[in-house]
């Protein structure tokens, strides 16, 4: 069927809804109601289950469905069915609306989902179930599939589809694989992943429409202003977040996902609208650690999604952009506990019909009504494999545990947790949440050569979990060789690169902890570790008599000194380490003395530790053994700090959202968002802080002609400006000058030739094709752009900057801004990326930004007056999952206010 023809049936079925609605209510049959029919033509429904257009009075496809007309819907087909429905909730988004799922099932399965609870936690684990044991499972139990819709809020066909899905599921009486998929499999739907976005979306849609629905791409309801619908409350991509789990939404889904263990995983999404539809197999590459069989299944699926759309006539596309590398996405993260995990993209109508290139339409009807297809194809493949797919479920954690026990490389993760205790402890309770195992040694042990103390953390890869395990902690996993010389290919002759994101996520390098790996178990006692993300603090007196001091050099600290400025606490900062009572204490060192602070001083410092894990050291006398005292020109004064960030365009809103939340919820500091375009008449002087986030346009144009005078003013005065990522290529603008480095292009010969007379050049032999690539290399260009890899980045101890810090850093790298480094006149570069042969941490680096790379700055500070710019080239808040760049950022904010001298 054409699209044009298509749309004309859309129109002419809901003409029929409109205008049939009373008829069929009085005949009590829906039989022949086209709302229907234009889904599953010829259908033939339960009338005691109601419609969309029953509850809501819209048909399915008419409008774009809000979350709380969702619920309404959900919940009055499972009080329609209650034998065949239920409704769970699994937590709330940041903006407070009920985050649900539902399970839809014959009445029997519905009545025994305890028991298939059980049963799918027994299969998960060979070490207790036998195969005996798993045989009877397996040969009883109903399969599982899980489909899971608008991760993205403003992709906006899947929650419909998920309406009409559980509809079809429970009223359909003429579709012979509905009694099949209720019988043979449990359906859970989760039907809107992202409402805080989705409901943003819908209120800017409804805003900009007009007396009828406008196809025309460029026309408003189909361009979003900032921020778009597409991230959840703080502007977080939830779809990248499934490995890190900082947003409740991701952290509520993996929870659930674990308590049954769905077999088939589907995250259901949009594209561009002049695309067709995706759906599995997948692009390569191919994560190494998938299992075989996962990549055999997603035929299965594929097929029968294709023997659907072949009888519609709808176009599709198979293993072309949709890679299952990057394991943080909602459609791979199942498959490393066992699942078949996919993405299926429909080309999107962002509203109710879109105009394509070709001129023709695209409703709104018609892509609720190809996910609808293609959410059934899934089932109806789950069902008929069910048991294929129960036994492969149970092999793949067999095969896991099997694995770990004779890998001689890499048997056993350990982690010394002698530096940076906090990072160490909340990416443990990370991996506990994902189902990792990780024990805690009771006392010190020698593990292949080492010695280890008490507290170090094992993670021994002889279980379930261990594909997982190699995934996140390795760390490199590498891309296919045929891949990766592909895009080299492509990129020698200037076409993109199919690279969909980033190449390196190993959470230790993100967290920049210390991790050993040995080849075999190790023995001693241990302890099961819980998914606390924060240690116990700990205070060794709460009535000292002189001060409180909080040592500096993780986020435990960084989270104490938010919440004592946040309580009106007097607070010190030293830039210089000292041994105080035999003890060394690193610079950053916070100080709290008595006599400046409340009386009950001692109970505020208990309750913080408790809350933020910090080690707080009480002290009765003063007296510095060696290094600067505790009075000197090295301790600086720090009131609570007011932090001010450019909000709305041209900001990303990624690294807006991201930086917004690292502070707020991660460091636990409010931040004031001030839009760019009140920039100008913003009082600076109110703040001390502000921050220029990432930016996806020109700074230049939004703050206008004055706005670098103004903050030039300002940061003279006394301000602290940061910018991070491409935010320096504002203030390294050269008419700006706020940062005296400037951005590279790519490092290339000068291969061009100048014009001698007229319109002519100098005549050139080239002698060979190599020549010939070199001539056309064009000049002055910058250099690739890297889709994302870590750098490792030295660290100028001797600053105040680097109170703390680690000697070497982890940086992620994303795009081609490279910059000079700073002067020894101008500034100070105090963290830089490392020599050539070293500069990769993890992931693919291009050649040319490897070497030009090498030596060039990450982080720089220039004071300016009272003030200073601190530049970090490289964002880093990027994703909320750099927890080892977040005490340099700490640093940036709090330390650079105690640094500022502004007129108090």
């Amino acid at each position: 069927m054409s699209i044009i023809r298509i749309a004309s049936a859309v129109l002419l079925s809901f003409a029929l809804a409109a205008t049939g609605s009373a008829s069929m209510a009085q005949s009590g049959s829906s039989a022949g109601n086209s709302e229907n029919d234009y889904y599953w033509p010829g259908a033939n429904y339960d009338p005691a289950i109601p419609t969309a257009k029953d509850v809501l009075g819209y048909s399915a496809g008419q409008r774009i469905t809000t979350h709380g007309d969702m619920l309404r819907y959900m919940e009055t087909l499972a009080a329609k069915a209650p034998g065949k429905m239920r409704i769970m909730k699994y937590g709330q988004s940041w903006e407070g609306r009920d985050l649900i799922y539902i399970a839809i099932s014959s009445e029997e399965n519905i009545s025994g989902l305890d028991g298939f609870k059980a049963g799918m936690k027994a299969l998960s684990d060979p070490r207790v179930t036998s195969d005996a044991d798993a045989a009877q499972l397996i040969n009883d139990m109903p399969s599982s599939t899980w489909l899971a819709y608008s991760i993205h809020g403003n992709e906006i066909s899947s929650t419909d589809a998920a309406m009409m899905t559980a509809y079809h599921l429970l009223a359909a009486r003429d579709d012979d694989r509905v009694p099949d998929i209720l019988s043979k499999s449990i359906v859970f739907l989760n039907p809107l992943q992202n409402p805080d976005g989705r409901d943003r979306f819908i209120h800017r849609f409804r805003t900009a429409k007009g007396l009828e629905a406008d196809s025309d791409p460029t026309s408003a309801e189909h361009n979003e202003p900032w921020p778009s619908g597409r991230t959840n409350h703080y502007m977080f991509d939830m779809n990248r977040d499934f490995i890190s789990l900082t947003q409740p939404e991701t952290r509520g889904h993996v929870k659930a996902l674990q308590e049954w263990y769905p077999l088939v995983y589907v995250d259901l999404h949009e594209m561009g609208g002049n695309s067709t539809y995706y759906f599995a197999p997948e692009a390569i590459p191919f994560n190494p650690h998938l299992a075989q069989d996962q990549r055999d299944s997603l035929f299965l699926f594929g097929k029968t999604n294709a023997k659907w759309f072949d009888k519609f006539g709808f176009d599709y596309f198979t293993r072309d952009v949709y890679d299952a590398f990057y394991p943080g996405y909602g459609a791979s993260w199942p498959a490393y506990y066992g699942a078949v995990a996919m993405t299926y993209e429909q080309a999107s109508s962002r509203g109710l019909v879109y105009r394509r290139y070709d001129g023709t339409e695209l409703p709104f009807a018609q892509t609720v009504r190809q996910h609808f297809i293609t959410s059934m194809g899934t089932l109806e493949t789950t069902a008929t494999n069910r048991q294929a797919l129960l036994q492969n479920f149970f092999d793949y954690q067999k095969t896991a545990i099997a694995e770990g026990r004779a890998d001689r490389n890499n048997r056993s993760y350990i982690f010394p947790a002698t530096r940076d205790k906090a990072a160490n402890r909340k990416l443990v309770g990370v991996l506990a949440e994902q189902g990792v195992e990780v024990n805690q040694a009771n006392s010190d042990f020698r593990a292949c050569g080492t010695n280890y103390g008490a507290g170090s953390y094992v993670v021994d890869t002889a279980q379930p979990r261990k594909r997982m395990i190699r995934t996140l902690l390795d760390p490199q996993v590498d891309m296919e060789a045929g891949f990766v010389a592909e895009q080299e290919r492509r990129r020698a002759k200037n076409i993109d690169h199919d690279i969909y994101d980033v190449t390196a996520w190993s959470l230790p390098v993100m967290y920049n902890v210390e991790m050993d790996i040995c080849g075999r178990a190790v023995d001693v006692a241990m302890n099961t570790v819980d998914t606390a993300r924060i240690g116990s603090g700990s205070v060794n007196t709460s009535s000292a008599s002189v001060a409180y001091l909080v040592p500096w050099g993780d986020m435990a600290a960084g989270r104490f000194l938010a919440g004592a400025l946040r309580a009106g606490l007097n607070v010190k900062i030293i830039d210089e380490g000292f041994t105080l009572g035999g003890r060394a204490y690193s610079a950053g060192t916070v100080i709290l003395d008595v006599a400046k602070n409340p009386d009950n001083l001692g109970a505020m410092i208990a309750d913080l530790s408790t809350q933020t894990g910090a080690e707080i050291i009480g002290i009765d006398n003063s007296w510095v053994d060696a290094g600067m005292d505790l009075g000197s020109r090295a301790v600086n004064q720090l009131p609570a700090p007011k932090i001010a960030m450019l909000w709305d365009a041209p900001t990303s809103q990624y690294a807006a959202g991201n930086t917004r939340f690292v502070i707020e919820r991660q460091i636990g500091y409010p931040v004031t968002v001030i839009r760019t375009s009140d920039f100008s008449r913003a009082r600076l002087d109110r703040y001390q802080v502000l921050i220029m986030p990432s930016s996806f346009g020109s700074y230049a144009g939004a703050l206008g002609d004055g706005g670098a005078k103004k903050l030039d003013a300002w940061v003279k005065n006394g301000g602290v400006l940061i910018g991070t990522g491409s935010a320096l290529r504002y203030l390294a603008d050269e008419k700006v000058n706020l940062l005296s480095i400037r951005r590279e292009n790519q490092v290339r010969e000068d291969v061009s030739d100048k014009k001698t007379e007229g319109n002519t050049v100098k005549g050139k032999l080239i002698t060979s094709l190599d020549e010939m690539k070199s001539l056309i290399e064009p000049a002055g260009e910058r250099p690739d752009s890297v889709p994302g890899a870590f750098a490792a980045a030295s660290v100028d101890k001797d600053h105040w900057l680097a109170s703390g810090v680690s000697d070497s850093l982890n940086v992620l790298i994303r795009g081609g801004d490279i910059y000079t480094p700073s002067k020894l006149n101008t500034g100070t570069n105090v963290a830089w990326f490392k020599g050539a042969d070293e500069v990769l941490a993890s992931g693919y680096l291009w050649e040319e930004n490897r070497k030009q790379l090498a030596y060039k700055p990450f982080v720089v500070v220039e004071d300016r007056g009272a003030g200073m710019v601190i530049g970090f080239t490289q964002d880093p808040t990027v994703r909320a999952y750099l927890d080892g760049l977040n005490l340099i950022f700490t640093n940036a904010i709090f330390h650079g206010a105690a640094q500022a001298r502004p007129t108090r």
